[in-house]
């Protein structure tokens, strides 16, 4: 898979429109998350999760408190979760997750994405993935990890250490119970990863016209609003994951 703890979400280009549209859809994930629990982060762990992994994304502390002020001042927008399953070139595995207003406007936007690339939407991948919780971080061996995981009774799929860095890879229902185990142990633990997401289980490398298509396929998706998240088994170029 690649370096072992990357995970393959699809990540918005680096330009000011592309970062607003990366608010627009982290205000959205926001506000839902407060609307459907308590608005306050430190009684809300879903909020408080998100929050975190927005920071981690650079969202400004403004974007933030106004989704979470939108849900306290009860705002009547409502979302629904909606997660599409396909393939594409190569035998590729994609996996997209939304938050609509308007399911059936959404169906047919994503299917337009995947017809116009080549690709195939509702053919079932999740068998290649594992819903998972990872984090990554140095400061703890793989050994120390296991001991205070293990005494926390936490229950991981794997620990292993690469590129530097200390990889814990667990059920997706563990990651609470884990993250307050690490950080316990060890209150100034930085974690480069830390979030629960679809790990692909094999992976394919494209080339030419298969890779250009499926980069479409990535840029058609990211640039829909009510896309929040696309999980691929695609081992992308250097060149575009360094970007």
């Amino acid at each position: 898979m690649g370096r072992a703890h990357e995970v393959r979400a699809a990540s918005m280009a680096k330009t000011a429109a592309a970062k607003s549209k990366l608010y627009a859809k982290w205000g959205k994930e926001l506000y839902v998350a407060a609307k459907n629990g308590v608005p306050d982060p430190d009684s809300n762990l879903e909020l408080r999760r998100k929050i975190e992994r927005a920071k981690k994304e650079q969202v400004p502390a403004d974007v933030i408190k106004r989704a979470i002020e939108k849900a306290k001042g009860g705002s009547q927008e409502s979302y629904i979760a909606t997660q599409y399953e396909g393939m594409s070139k190569g035998n590729s595995n994609v996996i997209v997750d939304c938050l609509t207003d308007n399911v059936n406007r959404t169906f047919s936007e994503v299917r337009t994405i995947f017809n116009r690339t080549g690709s195939t939407l509702g053919t079932s991948v999740m068998y290649n993935f594992k819903h998972q919780a990872v984090f990554a971080y140095e400061g703890l061996s793989d050994e120390e990890t296991l001991e205070i995981l293990l005494m926390a009774d936490c229950e991981v799929d794997d620990v292993l250490v690469e590129d530097g860095e200390t990889v814990v890879y667990a059920p997706y229902t563990e990651y609470n119970k884990i993250k307050t185990a690490l950080t316990e142990a060890k209150a100034d633990l930085q974690l480069s990863v830390d979030e629960i997401t679809y790990v692909p289980q094999t992976s394919v490398t494209l080339e030419g016209e298969d890779l250009e298509k499926f980069m479409n396929l990535l840029a058609g998706l990211e640039d829909n609003e009510d896309v929040q998240r696309v999980y691929h088994n695609v081992e992308l170029p250097k060149i575009d994951e360094e970007e």
